[in-house]
């Protein structure tokens, strides 16, 4: 069966000279490998217009059926590739009215004025949709070219995640049917830093997502909700690498302490 292809582009000089790790590049090819899709090539560029622009035409001429981009999307100066994203497309960069009331509506609830550098945050290419962003300021952005679809999103890891699971049905619907398999796992005693190498060895030994979600205090009463999902063209191979990949996180957290109610 042939997947549909996703290129991720990743916008930043604090990725390339090392300052940060690109968590987003990890989190993002394994949910988009969930959702059906192959992840064709993942490019890394800096702050600069004529890169990130190249890196968009490139996906597009190479036949990508969906790009995902991360960062840039911020007030200063450096965060330019919705405008870059204009120009690869040949289109105008122009205010988003929908994106305009986003950013109005989050900066009147601090009492801040809108300025102008608040205003390029509504800047987007013609035809865009702008996504609402619970978490930051900056919408982001979902624009179709022919038949590529391309989401922009910010780089600080929770506003993307935000926004990329708030689309992700829009995208799963655009590749083949796979079988879906959840499980959600109650563990108390074992904070989320201590759970979380036990949730990373969990997605590389099986073919799963898992997402924690801490409640309670992270070191007096820990509680956490790990949710374990997995994909597959089979239902039961879906399901088989659910029941083993929480098997194991069970087995690991007891190890540490930890009671499991699943």
């Amino acid at each position: 069966m042939r997947l549909p292809e996703a290129w991720i582009i990743s916008v930043g000089n604090e990725l390339l000279n090392g300052r940060i790790v690109n968590s987003n590049l990890s989190w993002l090819s394994k949910k988009l490998t969930i959702d059906g899709y192959l992840v064709r090539c993942a490019i890394t560029v800096r702050d600069d217009c004529d890169d990130i622009a190249w890196a968009f035409r490139l996906a597009i001429d190479r036949g990508a059926d969906l790009i995902v981009s991360t960062g840039g999307l911020g007030p200063t100066f450096d965060d330019m590739t919705s405008e870059c994203l204009s120009k690869a497309l040949g289109r105008k960069h122009v205010i988003n009215e929908e994106a305009l009331r986003i950013v109005e509506r989050k900066y009147a609830e601090r009492n801040l004025p809108l300025t102008e550098h608040r205003i390029k945050m509504a800047m987007m290419p013609e035809g865009s949709k702008a996504i609402y962003n619970a978490v930051g300021t900056a919408p982001g952005i979902l624009v179709e070219e022919g038949k590529v679809l391309i989401l922009v999103l910010p780089g600080v890891p929770s506003e993307m995640m935000d926004i990329f699971e708030r689309v992700e049905d829009v995208m799963r619907s655009r590749a083949p049917k796979l079988y879906y398999s959840s499980l959600d796992i109650i563990v108390k005693g074992v904070p989320e830093s201590d759970a979380a190498p036990v949730i990373e060895e969990a997605m590389r030994k099986y073919d799963v997502y898992v997402k924690s979600h801490p409640s309670g205090q992270e070191v007096m009463r820990p509680v956490l909700r790990i949710n374990v999902t997995s994909s597959s063209p089979n239902e039961d191979e879906a399901e088989r690498n659910v029941r083993a990949a929480s098997e194991f996180i069970s087995n690991k957290l007891r190890e540490r302490g930890g009671i499991i109610e699943a």
